[in-house]
């Protein structure tokens, strides 16, 4: 009987969560969101739904070690070292400065010592899963600016873990100084113990069960509740060890594979996690805290982008790949949530500060959302107000790599369509230059001598600074409908005579670009087809013509790949 309540219970709430979901999705909200106000509408407050507490309890300690092994799984080193100084300087500077404001501003508004040290903490940590969604939905990831922020989040993760463990050893009084040195000897002994597991006998035990994608998804489960027991058992959390798991597969080359079949059971659990979290905020705490939960979202959502953009700007970065990397930090993380659940589980904090911190949560990541997705529109309103945060000279980010002089064809985006015509161009014998907004590509084209800048076909100054008027083509890769309406209005606006081509995927889409002024439009899905039937028409059933044929398209998709080029459903044109 108990059982079926627990299962009825469960079904009404799911029930619940995907109504509330559809409409954050409607909104284009992060569906954490919904899952957190799903948790609110079945609290005691609500419809108080919620009686088999210990068992939503029990999955949900289960969903936020899922979470952190797949959160574990993107904490490669070797990014970080990719990155570089910029990565680790933003990374640790903005964690630093955003923790002596916020203890600084919780201690004005009254709060203790030890609540204003974890609200500081909570408020400087960003949400890494957030803004790998954010990023990969809007085909940033292989950005310079992408890159930078995925950097310094990977930093803001290694530092929450660090003070998860510390939280972990830390006795059941409210002397943070008390700190259990045994533990923290047993806590390093066991992570040098996984990165020797890590080095010598993961990658061969992997490679063996990667031959069965049943056997991975079973290991990858068992390594990390595993894991994550382990260090529970120890007298650490059994976050710690779930995140550890994952970072010891994070060089592992078949991540990719089990992230994703362990996508399904993260969401599964993830979604029992914030419900579960959303369940214990308290509305008459949250009363209670209007003046501080005002204060910390404004400063969150404000204040951790200014710290960010002053750091890479004395670092010598432009002010837009600034402004756009501390927007990526405009929101607290699930780090957050779990580390004040953590406090309040040890005895350091009051449930009221868990509620005030799902608040500041719930308030950031809805703006950080649309901030983060309409970042290039509000950067071109207000960039001219950004000059302070950007040092003069030569930026290194900058990316020009050639002189001052008009171009016959001016290209936008140069992977895989770009890549090919390219070749047209130099058979042409005409004047081109590339502009590429990921940042290898113009390195790469750059070694080959070929004229090229880095930018963003959507930056308003960089088309006013190319010289657009005297070219005779320009060409965009890059199948985004508003990137594409914003070149034509521009381009047509100085040169009415410039043959125009641009790419679309959809067929309303390409209509609508030939109204708005392209002279041609490349719709690579549906001449497909047409390629193929030209092919058959020219070759008929002359087989040694197609192996010509295929031997050709062979070689030439060899080259792509060496050239880094992907499919398309993992990037964008």
């Amino acid at each position: 009987m108990v059982a079926e309540n627990i299962f009825i219970e469960l079904s009404v709430i799911i029930a619940i969560a995907l109504i509330i979901s559809l409409i954050m999705k409607a909104l284009r909200q992060p569906l954490i969101i919904g899952y957190i106000l799903t948790g609110l509408i079945i609290s005691p407050y609500f419809f108080n739904l919620v009686k088999s507490v210990e068992s939503i309890s029990m999955l949900a300690q289960m969903g936020i070690a899922v979470l952190l092994f797949m959160v574990g799984l993107n904490l490669n080193p070797k990014v970080i070292k990719d990155i570089g100084k910029v990565a680790v300087v933003t990374g640790l500077g903005q964690i630093l400065f955003t923790s002596l404001v916020g203890f600084g501003i919780a201690k004005l508004l009254g709060f203790p010592t030890v609540a204003a040290v974890y609200i500081a903490l909570a408020l400087s940590f960003s949400s890494t899963i957030i803004i790998m969604k954010l990023l990969s939905d809007k085909g940033d990831i292989q950005t310079l600016y992408g890159k930078i922020s995925i950097g310094f989040l990977i930093v803001q993760d290694i530092v929450a873990i660090l003070a998860l463990i510390i939280i972990s050893s830390v006795s059941g009084s409210t002397d943070l100084s008390s700190l259990a040195f045994q533990k923290i000897g047993i806590g390093a002994g066991l992570v040098a113990a996984l990165f020797l597991i890590g080095v010598y006998l993961l990658p061969p035990l992997t490679k063996l069960i990667a031959k069965s994608q049943e056997l991975l998804l079973l290991f990858s489960i068992t390594w990390a509740f595993a894991l994550a027991s382990l260090f529970g058992y120890a007298g650490f959390s059994i976050e710690i060890g779930a995140l550890l798991a994952g970072v010891s597969l994070s060089v592992s080359p078949y991540r990719y594979e089990i992230g994703a079949k362990m996508k399904p059971l993260r969401d599964f659990f993830l979604l029992l996690f914030f419900i579960s979290l959303g369940s214990q905020i308290t509305l008459s705490s949250v009363a209670d805290y209007t003046l501080p939960l005002i204060i910390f979202s404004v400063f969150v959502l404000v204040g951790n982008p200014i710290i960010v953009m002053i750091l890479m700007g004395m670092l010598g970065y432009t002010k837009k790949n600034s402004f756009l990397a501390g927007l990526t930090v405009s929101q607290i993380s699930e780090f957050s949530f779990i580390l004040i659940a953590l406090g309040v589980s040890v005895g350091h904090l009051s449930p009221s500060i868990l509620s005030l911190v799902t608040t500041i949560g719930l308030i950031t990541m809805a703006g950080s959302s649309y901030s983060i997705l309409h970042s290039r529109g509000i950067y071109n309103r207000i960039s001219k107000y950004l000059r302070i945060f950007e040092k003069k000279g030569k930026k290194v980010d900058e990316g020009k790599y050639h002189k001052d002089e008009d171009y016959d064809i001016i290209l936008f985006g140069y992977n895989r369509i770009g890549f090919s015509l390219e070749k047209a161009f130099k058979k042409m014998k005409k004047k081109f230059l590339v502009v590429d907004n990921n940042p290898e590509t113009i390195l790469r084209l750059a070694k080959a001598k070929v004229d090229c800048r880095y930018g963003d076909a959507e930056d308003c100054e960089l088309l006013d600074d190319l010289p657009l008027e005297k070219a005779k083509m320009i060409i965009s890769t890059i199948p985004d409908l508003a990137t594409s309406l914003l070149l034509i209005e521009k381009i047509r606006a100085v040169n009415k005579k410039i043959i125009l081509i641009v790419v679309s995927h959809q067929i309303e889409e390409s209509l609508q670009l030939y109204e708005a002024g392209a002279t041609y439009v490349i719709t690579p899905h549906f001449f497909g087809g047409l390629h193929t039937a030209q092919l058959i028409d020219r070759c008929g059933f002359d087989k040694k013509e197609f192996v010509k044929e295929g031997s050709k398209n062979a070689h030439e998709l060899l080259k792509r790949q060496v050239e880094g080029h992907k499919d398309v459903l993992h990037e964008r044109d």
